[in-house]
């Protein structure tokens, strides 16, 4: 069911990976970089309230950063997790959009007349709450970054047809006889076709998580 292919890209440890993007020049390490931790700080920073725009920015500033810290950095899992290094770079990207908001209001609007203390928008981390809601806020979009991750890799590795019953019966949630209809196939086969390719993707999921802590 599943191709053999010891030297798969996604099987690079993430200290491999790190370790490459230490030189600027290998420019297909920092692809794989900027495509498993790209859609991350771009969808935190939307969760966190910055518009589309604002959003691309945070994602484009937090990796160029983390390219220039990136030739003097040696990974050394006993300082501290790297997702917890990436989040808070991500953090105070964020941070400064949202003070920039706030001074550009001020460019425009007179403070007295709309009143200071109401006008801040923003998550409330930046204003004085929980200190730890972006970081609940983080660990659900880490999460699902790597079960997406696990996703695209798997569509790589199982059968076109394999894939399609696992998308249309799990994804999108279509009756087993629709799909069994629609793809020519037998109930049976999608049956055992869902239970394969999703103990795979858990699997999967499980060694991404273990990669990326």
């Amino acid at each position: 069911m599943m191709c053999s292919n010891t030297n798969d890209d996604w099987l690079r440890t993430r200290r491999t990976l790190l370790s490459r993007c230490r030189n600027p020049e290998d420019f297909k390490a920092w692809q794989e970089f900027c495509d498993l931790y790209g859609r991350l700080i771009y969808r935190s920073a939307l969760r966190a309230g910055l518009n589309h725009e604002d959003a691309q920015d945070v994602a484009v500033e937090t990796l160029d950063l983390v390219a220039r810290k990136m030739p003097g950095f040696t990974y050394d899992p006993v300082l501290g997790k790297f997702r917890n290094w990436l989040r808070q770079i991500t953090r105070r990207r964020i941070a400064k959009h949202f003070g920039q908001q706030q001074s550009d209001r001020r460019a425009l609007a007179d403070l007295a007349a709309i009143g200071c203390s109401s006008s801040a928008s923003g998550p409330s981390w930046l204003f004085g709450g929980p200190k730890d809601e972006f970081e609940q806020l983080w660990e659900t979009e880490w999460e699902q970054n790597l079960c997406a991750a696990a996703l695209g890799r798997l569509k790589r590795r199982v059968k076109p047809k394999q894939y399609q019953i696992y998308d249309l019966c799990v994804a999108k949630q279509w009756p087993v006889s629709e799909v069994a209809r629609t793809l020519n196939v037998s109930t049976a086969m999608i049956y055992v076709v869902k239970h394969r390719v999703t103990a795979l993707l858990r699997r999967e999921i499980e060694r991404l998580r273990r990669q990326n802590d």
